[in-house]
Order: structure tokens, then C-alpha cells, then sequence
């Protein structure tokens, strides 16, 4: 056996670990999930605003005598049924509600920032507020022109 003075720690459990190192990334509102903290928040789009928009990268198609719609850009990953997803609109009161973006939001997008546990945030609040804001290049604001004839 081993004395206890020398070599007192397992120097084999040692050499195994990993150290991982957490970098910050550069531009965090083009992320679509934040997990440093307890809360995990996460980017979440609705479809149903999708149709709503006319946005022109919907698609649809049919298969097994149902409509499936999805998005071309892959903003969200799932198909859905079309007839569903408007039964749910007409019938809840908060409607088919939203996907997990998989992918940064496009403008025309009706996204928002979805905590997961809002019962774990603390006091000091959001360690990644930049998360929550529009990505840069993206217009903060919307200008809306009325033209007006005098006759």
C-alpha cells in the first residue's frame, strides 16, 4: 500500500478531467437559446402569424389527405397541419401559440423571448440582456407613410 503522505490525491482522476471553456459570443441577439443562467430562455416563433403575414416563405403540401405547412427558411423545423392549426386558432383563446426557433428570425417574423423557468431568476435579473434585443442591421422601428390627396 501507499503511504498516505505521498501521492494523496488520485493523480489519475486528474489527468482525465476536462477543463470546457465558455466563450461569449460575439453578437448574443443572433442566438435562438440562452443557457447561462437557470431561467434558459429560448427564441420562439408563431406560424400561424406566418399565414396571417402572407409570409413568402411558407410552404404547403399534402400528403395523406392533409395540408402540412412549414417554413422554407427553416426559421422553425416542424410541419404542421394546416386544419389543426386553424381549428386552433378559431377554438383558443391564445391560438396555436408558438415553435422553437431553430434559426435567427426573419423581419417579417412574430417572435419573442420565451423564459422556460421564470421561478429561477434572481435579483440581479437577465445575466444576457442583449439576448432579448433585435439583431444588429435589423430596424428597431417601422415607418408608416400615409399619402394624402388634396383635391
Amino acid at each position: 500500500m501507499r503511504s498516505p503522505g505521498r501521492n494523496a490525491h488520485n493523480s489519475d482522476v486528474h489527468a482525465h478531467q476536462t477543463v470546457t471553456e465558455q466563450t461569449l459570443p460575439l453578437r448574443p441577439q443572433d442566438e435562438v437559446e440562452c443557457r447561462r443562467c437557470g431561467v434558459h430562455c429560448d427564441k420562439v416563433v408563431y406560424p400561424a402569424a406566418c399565414l396571417e403575414r402572407s409570409c413568402p416563405f411558407v410552404y404547403a403540401y399534402e400528403e395523406f389527405g392533409h395540408t402540412y405547412v412549414g417554413c422554407m427558411q427553416k426559421v422553425y423545423e416542424v410541419e404542421i397541419d394546416l386544419d389543426l392549426l386553424r381549428a386552433a386558432e378559431r377554438r383558443r383563446r391564445d391560438g396555436f401559440g408558438a415553435v422553437r426557433a431553430r434559426r435567427n428570425t426573419l423581419p417579417m417574423c412574430r417572435a419573442e423571448v420565451e423564459p422556460c423557468y421564470s421561478g429561477r431568476s434572481d435579483d440581479l435579473g437577465c445575466v444576457n440582456p442583449e439576448f432579448h434585443e433585435l439583431p444588429v442591421g435589423e430596424p428597431t422601428f417601422r415607418v408608416f407613410a400615409q399619402v394624402r390627396t388634396d383635391a
